[in-house]
């Protein structure tokens, strides 16, 4: 049974106290760094959402649906939201500057490599067209 941030305990008389079961700001340093693993799904460079990503947090918790955004300050990370009156409210989040910085880190870098990928294998793709015969056809396995 899922119990909220103060559960109730029995003391020795047999009374219920409350205890405080939330993670202190000691302990959550200690649980830092989080593994992230960041698949990079659509990258769309010409437009201001660049990308859609999803991260495996510590391979037991997976977050689908953030967007990689270009901004006035360059490129961030926007978690899944939904909107509620005029506002958008994220659906998941990091509690953490550390945790959101980490992440942030992590999905840019994701997103950065899966282009210089993808412009490599563009590149890789016009080098064997130039070198093939004319008329000969190149198959992608040849990348």
């Amino acid at each position: 049974m899922a119990r909220s941030k103060t559960e109730e305990t029995a003391n020795a008389n047999g009374k219920e106290q409350k205890q405080d079961n939330r993670p202190t700001e000691e302990n959550r340093q200690q649980a830092l760094p989080v593994q992230l693993e960041v698949r990079i799904h659509s990258i769309r460079l010409n437009e201001t959402i660049k990308a859609i990503a999803s991260v495996n947090i510590n391979g037991a918790f997976a977050v689908r649906g953030l967007k990689v955004l270009e901004g006035s300050n360059g490129l961030f990370v926007s978690m899944p939201s939904y909107k509620s009156g005029n506002e958008y409210k994220d659906i998941c989040f990091p509690v953490t500057s550390e945790c959101r910085k980490q992440l942030h880190d992590a999905v840019i870098n994701a997103y950065e490599q899966a282009v210089a990928m993808g412009q490599n294998s563009v590149q890789k793709h016009h080098e064997i067209q130039q070198a093939a015969p004319e008329g000969q056809a190149v198959s992608m396995a040849e990348m």
